[in-house]
């Protein structure tokens, strides 16, 4: 067997680390839709991060009180490319967060599953592809 098939590897990992953020990100929604308490937050301000390519994505930063009277001030893992009125400073919107770790929160219209199930998507093509790829070369050889 040459060497060339150890190209192959390099989609496989690409295709394991994106369905893990993707499987990591539906669980992550998934436990906050079972466990999570709901609070009405304000968006306070917005944090720019450069993308890869130079492309500039706003994070809206919502504040809310706990239930247990604690005050959170938390970015949006999700950035987007410009901000709607619903999602400009000093708008009110709704938040679910874990009560144990009001950390992980997110904002409801703007985090969305849509980019998890697309890692997801992208992940298992990746690697579901390359495995049937080594499956077939190992056997023909």
């Amino acid at each position: 067997m040459e060497r060339e098939w150890l190209f192959s590897l390099i989609p496989l990992a690409i295709g394991v680390v994106s369905l893990g953020f993707g499987v990591y990100g539906l669980r992550r929604a998934a436990a906050l839709r079972r466990t999570g308490v709901t609070a009405e937050a304000r968006i306070v301000r917005h944090e720019a991060s450069r993308g890869s390519e130079g492309a500039t994505f706003h994070h809206p930063v919502a504040a809310w009180t706990t239930r247990d009277g604690r005050e959170c001030e938390y970015s949006s893992r999700f950035g987007r490319g410009s901000v709607g009125g619903a999602f400009g400073v000093g708008a009110f919107v709704t938040v679910r967060y874990d009560p144990e770790d009001p950390r992980r929160f997110e904002i409801h219209g703007w985090d969305v599953a849509t980019v998890d199930r697309l890692f997801t998507v992208l992940g298992s093509v990746f690697t579901a592809g390359t495995l049937v790829v080594l499956l077939v070369r190992v056997i023909t050889l």
